[in-house]
């Protein structure tokens, strides 16, 4: 980190699997979570908490101030699918569709926003994940695009 520069930047990041497909069963997605946040440490990523769910990650991090967003997701996402695939914990092969969401917290609302993630297995009795995302799309004020997101 460059000296005396400080940076708190918390960020609510969201993926999804290639084409939405449910191929992480818990304990392959118990693995991967507990790998996503060994990799990120790795990385000089602080990962607050992540939940792997079947078809989709949403991870809590403290932004570095030596990386930009781009470069962050193409870790987590890359060195994910690499240790998926390396540990054989789905059949074929794995891969994550294109694109992400990267939302601002707060620092007030890191707890709220650690909360939600925690409770992703609740949340999604209620909707599914492309219903969650297009709320969290809106709740920041942007625009949702249907043909994108199929």
């Amino acid at each position: 980190m460059p000296l005396h520069s400080y940076c708190r930047c918390w960020l609510h990041l969201v993926w999804a699997t290639l084409e939405r497909r449910p191929l992480l069963a818990p304990p392959a997605a118990a693995k991967l979570s507990a790998h996503l946040h060994e990799y990120a440490k790795e990385k000089g990523i602080y990962m607050r908490i992540n939940y792997v769910n079947a078809d989709h990650v949403h991870a809590l991090i403290d932004l570095p101030v030596t990386r930009p967003i781009e470069e962050v997701l193409q870790l987590l996402k890359g060195g994910a699918s690499h240790w998926v695939n390396e540990n054989n914990l789905v059949p074929g092969k794995f891969g994550w569709q294109r694109g992400y969401g990267a939302f601002s917290v707060s620092h007030s609302g890191v707890e709220e926003v650690g909360a939600y993630i925690a409770n992703q297995e609740e949340h999604h009795r209620k909707r599914g994940f492309t219903e969650e995302l297009k709320l969290l799309v809106e709740k920041y004020g942007l625009a949702w695009h249907e043909e994108e997101n199929r």
